[in-house]
């Protein structure tokens, strides 16, 4: 049995965005290969074969996403005693401003909603944040050593 993926509705939403977007891509992809099916001859195919892999591309690329989504399951909202996947979470750094993520399922990492950057509940502040609850400490590795924080606020 294929392993659900948690996302928030506009994780969601995004997911069924994308999945539309390259289905638009696999369709005119499909109709230039066809175009230049027809018009291609034997001792000039380099144009052909470069839109057979563009169009292979776009296909693994929409099985993959169509996976995602048959496997989606969106996150019901409710309120958090502590950081769960969906949570808005407000830190404070040892040094520094305070700032806000939210912690999503890899899927939905790396993207920007609004001001809120997005982190992955696999990544290392993503399990240092799981669990977490106001006022506690966490500390997470980086590159440059640890860092501490304090949850601030979860939303």
């Amino acid at each position: 049995m294929s392993r659900e993926v948690r996302v928030t509705k506009e994780g969601y939403d995004r997911l069924q965005e994308r999945v539309a977007h390259e289905r638009e891509r696999l369709e005119e992809a499909t109709r230039i290969l066809q175009e230049l099916s027809g018009t291609s001859d034997d001792y000039d195919d380099t144009g052909l074969e470069e839109a057979k892999r563009e169009k292979a591309i776009i296909e693994e690329r929409l099985d993959d996403l169509e996976d995602q989504l048959s496997r989606a399951v969106v996150i019901k909202d409710h309120k958090m005693n502590a950081v769960e996947l969906g949570a808005v979470v407000e830190l404070k750094p040892s040094k520094g401003s305070a700032f806000s993520v939210q912690v999503v399922a890899p899927v939905e990492a790396g993207v920007l909603d609004g001001d809120v950057p997005h982190i992955s509940d696999e990544s290392p502040m993503g399990k240092a944040l799981i669990g977490a609850k106001v006022g506690d400490a966490i500390e997470v590795e980086t590159g440059d050593g640890k860092t501490k924080y304090k949850v601030v606020k979860i939303g």
